[in-house]
């Protein structure tokens, strides 16, 4: 199997005023193609922590961090600012969406960044909204939306540049149950593609949706186990 994914004894510490704080503690993990983890684990755990490193936000105290076969430590700034840019689709609990774009506008800002001319940005844009089901909201504003449309957009944004890995940072966080599953009945189409999904949650039963859950607890993993999938609403 192919390692998208490689942390050894990685170590993150804060200084918290006069006192340091170590959010993560000797994490040693992989994570190999297409695979679907769950980070789960209470507030302070550590998970936050871990996906800002993973998504190149933020570096470690120490520890090794490969991503791709590639020491993250070793990348330049440009290095990082394409890897966040084409190798890594985001979604965020609270969608950070740019409100006075169109949906598919939004969903186009990061092929802007990649250098994509106009016709192209807007082909690919609406491809990757038909996949989340929002064909008839592409010139909507994201206040003329539903929070789970909304979710979609930030998914079809996530998913524009064909990333090897999508990261999820509580993404039914803002969503009610039915949207919810809805949702993850997205990501596991979109794992079913070949993505790589790795979705941080504290909720037990949206968890239950990945392949593989990892329990954080005070900085350390607690638990690494396999996981029978449950389905998510059809989509």
């Amino acid at each position: 199997m192919n390692e998208v994914i490689s942390i050894k004894n990685l170590r993150k510490t804060f200084l918290l005023g006069t006192q340091f704080i170590e959010a993560l503690k000797d994490v040693s993990l992989t994570i190999y193609k297409n695979e679907y983890v769950a980070l789960m684990g209470p507030s302070g755990s550590g998970k936050s922590t871990l996906m800002n490193i993973l998504g190149c936000l933020d570096t470690p105290t120490s520890g090794s961090y490969r991503l791709n076969n590639t020491e993250v430590a070793k990348m330049t700034d440009d290095e990082l600012a394409f890897v966040r840019n084409k190798e890594i689709g985001f979604v965020f609990q609270t969608f950070n969406l740019l409100p006075r774009l169109s949906s598919l506008e939004n969903v186009a800002l990061p092929l802007v960044y990649a250098g994509m001319n106009s016709k192209d940005r807007k082909e690919r844009a609406e491809h990757v909204m038909e996949q989340v089901g929002l064909q008839d909201r592409m010139n909507h504003k994201p206040m003329e939306l539903s929070g789970g449309q909304r979710q979609r957009v930030a998914i079809a944004r996530a998913l524009v540049n064909h990333p090897s890995i999508i990261l999820a940072d509580e993404p039914t966080g803002n969503l009610d149950t039915k949207t919810s599953y809805e949702i993850m009945g997205l990501f596991q189409d979109i794992h079913s593609k070949g993505n790589t999904v790795i979705l941080v949650t504290h909720e037990e039963d949206i968890a239950k949706h990945a392949r593989r859950i990892m329990g954080l607890r005070d900085g350390l993993i607690e638990y690494d186990k396999a996981n029978e999938p449950i389905r998510g609403v059809a989509v």
